[in-house]
């Protein structure tokens, strides 16, 4: 999004599916004129990971995406070697001097790129998402710190590896732990929060084909209402679409018209046993009343 203004973000944005809040926008307009990573916290389900998929739309860029979990490590975030590849060749090889066998198995041939070594490599700037980082330990955090500072890494059969563009880089954390302060410094910050009932009637409207503006604002203003009430595992953005979709398949036009089904397709915003229990009929007969 170089050179583009605040506005402009939001327009692009919007073109590529993903509605997003002024703050954002904000945010998005610093990423770019420092090119910082940007952090993007806030429950499951509000939108993070959308956020990248949507500059990726922007710049019409690959995305790259490395799925943060517990245990991971640098060989699966950087690069491996082949080693199947490489057996196979010293066994082609066997007779030859150590030194010319080991340049030869120990080359790019054999050499597997992981999502942080692929960002850096790119012709063309990529988006990186390292998704989740709150689910990998602080070592791993510590390693990720120091390749957003130098964007380089040392592979020690082959030496440095600089970056050939530095990548559009998007860190979630759903705050299942602390964070450590060298790493909020590195980054850019932004909180995302479930979307007020307009934002939400919008994003449906952009992303559902054909649902009405009436019955998005009517779809939005339910969701609220239910994210409002005691539930395990509150609905995110994702699942009021799957609902959105599932309802203008029906052909319901309006949420009062047919409240059976209404009740029954809440299925697609409840996602546990406690929560579905919960929403007797009579829930969602009091909801429904509260939607205009």
């Amino acid at each position: 999004m170089n050179t583009l203004s605040r506005p402009e973000i939001g327009e692009r944005l919007a073109s590529a599916g993903y509605i997003a809040d002024r703050d954002l926008t904000v945010a998005l307009s610093l990423m770019q004129m420092l090119s910082r990573p940007l952090l993007l916290e806030g429950e499951a389900g509000v939108g993070k990971t959308a956020v990248a998929y949507a500059i990726a739309s922007v710049h019409e860029t690959e995305l790259i995406r490395l799925q943060c979990y517990e245990g991971l490590d640098q060989s699966a975030a950087l690069y491996e070697w082949n080693y199947q590849r490489q057996l196979l060749a010293i066994q082609a090889r066997q007779g030859e001097a150590a030194g010319g066998l080991e340049d030869a198995v120990f080359s790019e041939k054999y050499l597997m790129e992981r999502p942080l070594l692929a960002a850096i490599r790119r012709q063309k700037a990529p988006v990186l998402l390292i998704d989740e980082i709150d689910r990998a330990d602080e070592e791993f955090e510590a390693f990720l710190l120091e390749l957003l500072s130098d964007f380089q890494v040392s592979i020690p059969e082959l030496g440095t590896i600089t970056a050939t563009t530095i990548p559009h880089v998007v860190l979630t954390s759903n705050g299942t732990r602390e964070l450590s302060d060298a790493l909020r410094r590195r980054c850019l910050y932004h909180h995302i929060d479930y979307p007020d009932v307009e934002r939400e009637a919008r994003i449906i409207l952009a992303r559902i084909e054909g649902a009405g503006a009436a019955l998005a604002l009517q779809i939005a203003r339910m969701v609220e209402n239910i994210r409002k009430e005691d539930l395990r595992k509150v609905p995110g953005v994702a699942e009021t679409l799957d609902w959105a979709a599932v309802l203008v398949g029906l052909d319901i036009a309006d949420l009062k018209d047919d409240p059976e089904a209404v009740h029954e397709t809440l299925a697609c915003l409840l996602k546990t046993r406690e929560d579905k229990a919960r929403f007797r009929r009579e829930v969602t007969e009091r909801l429904l009343g509260r939607v205009a």
